[in-house]
């Protein structure tokens, strides 16, 4: 079992018994570890100690992040869906919208590099093209299928497994010790409404939450609500487009396109590094 499947298993454990508080030595004994070494695993995995993420995970935390939220974050409305490039606080993220002749040739005349790689959220496939990142997805045991979902949508195209390059560039993406060694660029395919949103969400600060009803203010759509929830849903690029940042206004997690438990831990790692 790796480290992030026994974190899993512990996050499911604290979420489903979070009304109780469970001790550490339960929560050690149900990954079958003492309490010292679990507390060694969540701490080097997370960056803080199962107390603190049980703060992290209280609704109540949630509600008061909401309403501290940034408010300059609010103020990209003007901008979003026009700039190329926007920042994503800890490295720059530049997205492009797949243009209607890039969908029309169905990837013809296009190379995408493909590979598995290591995350601290479990593996995750990835897919680049010269224009940028095209997809990151958590497989959980399903690479196969994140790898044909890809070619159904460019037929056309060459695919080319090459796990160095996708090992560095995961390597880039989860850096810890410092800044981002380079820039990433994104190449997603969706509607004006999907990238505007995806735009959005770019601006978020890491360790922050918004609610759906925010993102739907911040794209000019103050009532479509329910069209904001299914553009995060849809979001290509897991975590780089930072969907598990946007949470209910109930202070409820929601749900996440990878599992609700993913959410949890991404909280939890993004709070231990910039909360």
């Amino acid at each position: 079992m790796s480290d992030y499947e026994r974190i899993a298993s512990a996050i499911e454990y604290i979420t489903l018994h979070l009304e109780q508080q469970p001790q550490l030595k339960d929560i050690a004994g149900h990954v079958n570890l003492s309490p010292f070494h679990f507390q060694r695993l969540f701490g080097r995995w997370a960056g803080l100690t199962p107390k603190r993420f049980l703060q992290v995970l209280s609704v109540e935390r949630a509600k008061q992040l909401l309403a501290a939220r940034d408010q300059s974050w609010l103020a990209i409305a003007d901008s979003v869906g026009f700039g190329s490039a926007s920042r994503l606080y800890d490295h720059f993220v530049n997205i492009e919208a797949v243009k209607p002749s890039d969908y029309k040739r169905r990837g013809r005349g296009l190379t995408i590099s493909h590979g598995i790689g290591a995350t601290p959220f479990g593996p995750a496939f990835l897919a680049l093209t010269r224009y940028g990142i095209c997809r990151l997805a958590f497989t959980d045991g399903r690479d196969a299928a994140a790898l044909r979902s890809l070619r159904e949508e460019w037929p056309e195209a060459v695919f080319e497994e090459d796990r160095d390059k996708i090992t560095d560039f995961i390597a880039n993406i989860f850096e810890t010790k410092g800044p981002r060694r380079r820039p990433l660029s994104l190449w997603v395919r969706g509607t004006n409404f999907q990238i505007s949103v995806w735009r959005a969400l770019l601006g978020i600060q890491p360790g922050r939450v918004v609610s759906y009803g925010d993102v739907a203010r911040v794209v000019g759509r103050p009532q479509a609500v329910r069209a904001v929830g299914t553009a995060v849903g849809a979001n290509p690029v897991a975590l780089l487009i930072p969907c598990h940042r946007v949470i209910r206004q109930s202070g409820e997690l929601g749900g996440y396109r990878w599992g609700t438990t993913r959410k949890h831990a991404m909280h939890a790692w993004e709070a231990a590094r910039h909360g």
